[in-house]
């Protein structure tokens, strides 16, 4: 099984690309189920879950063609059958996503129960409930959702008394191809939500509200969708993860290929422990700060702070002058990776949500073990100014979500290998 073994890394600098998001092209790869020609998708992450979805599209019948490791083709004129097999889904939660466009376009759709990253309860119950309210009737049986709508989806009010990413997108691709008008009151408004209503929009679907909380859908009535190219955004949380990096050896790094709008919330809260940034209209450049802040995070949806960054700023942190605290609002088991941190030397007390870590603390290499995707990452950032080597184990979760992690660290200086145990 591979690991990464890093050793101190005190300095840090040059220039990487940022990758396409993880998070925006799987609900893209889902929605070509709705197409009706094939679909060009680029800068796609070379990243295994979307390796993953691409083999249950494949096995649902979509003909999928690599042109290279980031650019795909997908045709789904040829679906053969309905059934997201559990063998396929159980590797990623994000498998939910094929439910609303199976359901909408063929109007019976049998998909496993998900897996994916052990971070606490994310219940699909939203997804099914929001299917049931566009006139699905839907039972759970032998671990699969069994979903069937005679006569195809009919639009309806949906309101989420619970902000949820993919049950937004699910949702929103199931009411492109239902019949009449479809209200979601309380919608994620993340970047990857919004770049799948602006695809829809430009396939012919009228959808008012793009980028807020509340979107009204006209949909097609079961007419299939045409889909110009794709080129799949930079991704977000890869960038913070690297400008963490940076940061935690007070270095100064460059990233290409950036949205800085979508990272406002992750640099707001870097200026504010002490660090200054050169932008540009798709490049950012981190400088060093005279001196590492405390600070306070609490993790809430987009535009707030991310979930998916507060490991990476728990490691920061250890470095940082003084008390910082973070609040997770967002997933009850995401301190998952604190113990691991604590391995290294980290001095973290947590109570309920709440981590408190006492700064400028002196880290040392040791064995760790990641425990999901954002806690594999925090591992990484902490490791930089770990005294010694560490070694950080069950790596499969890096690869879930970061194109060749080790080599983009290696071009900003940090001596970092990928070896097998």
């Amino acid at each position: 099984m591979d690991y990464l073994q890093i050793t101190k890394s005190a300095h840090l600098g040059g220039a990487i690309s940022v990758s396409g998001a993880k998070n925006s092209a799987l609900p893209i790869l889902a929605a070509t189920l709705l197409s009706s020609n094939e679909v060009h998708i680029s800068n796609l992450p070379d990243v295994a879950d979307v390796k993953t979805l691409a083999r249950l599209l494949e096995h649902l019948g979509v003909n999928i063609t690599w042109h290279d490791n980031n650019t795909l083709s997908a045709c789904s004129k040829h679906i053969v059958h309905t059934r997201a097999i559990y063998d396929i889904v159980r590797k990623m939660r994000a498998s939910i996503l094929v439910l609303g466009p199976l359901l909408a376009r063929f109007g019976y759709c049998e998909v496993s129960l998900p897996g994916g990253c052990a971070i606490g309860a994310r219940p699909v119950d939203l997804h099914i409930k929001a299917m049931q309210n566009l006139g699905a009737s839907i039972r759970i049986e032998g671990g699969y959702i069994i979903a069937e709508a005679k006569g195809g989806l009919k639009g309806a009010d949906i309101f989420f008394d619970k902000i949820t990413v993919t049950g937004s997108e699910n949702v929103i691709m199931a009411a492109a191809l239902a019949h009449g008008t479809t209200r979601i009151i309380n919608a994620a408004k993340e970047p990857e939500v919004v770049q799948l209503c602006e695809i829809l929009s430009k396939s012919g679907i009228k959808i008012e509200g793009i980028g807020s909380n509340e979107l009204v859908i006209e949909g097609s009535g079961g007419e299939l969708l045409n889909f110009a190219p794709i080129e799949v955004i930079p991704d977000r949380i890869e960038a913070g993860t690297y400008l963490c990096a940076g940061a935690i050896t007070n270095s100064s790094i460059t990233l290409h290929k950036v949205q800085n709008a979508h990272i406002m919330a992750i640099t707001d809260k870097l200026e504010e422990i002490g660090f200054n940034f050169d932008k540009s209209s798709d490049s950012i450049t981190l400088l060093p700060a005279k001196t590492l802040k405390p600070f306070e995070i609490v993790t809430t949806e987009y535009p707030g702070f991310p979930t998916d960054m507060q490991a990476q700023f728990m490691a920061l942190a250890t470095q940082c002058e003084g008390v910082s605290v973070i609040e997770e609002r967002l997933f009850e088991n995401r301190f998952m990776h604190v113990s691991e941190l604590q391995r290294l030397g980290a001095d973290i007390s947590l109570k309920g949500n709440h981590a408190t870590i006492k700064g400028v603390t002196p880290l040392h290499g040791a064995d760790v073990m990641s425990s999901d995707l954002r806690a594999s990452s925090a591992l990484i950032v902490a490791a930089l100014v770990s005294e010694g080597v560490t070694n950080i184990h069950r790596i499969y979760h890096l690869d879930r979500g970061y194109e060749q992690i080790e080599h983009k660290l290696q071009h900003l200086g940090v001596h970092i290998m990928r070896l097998k145990s």
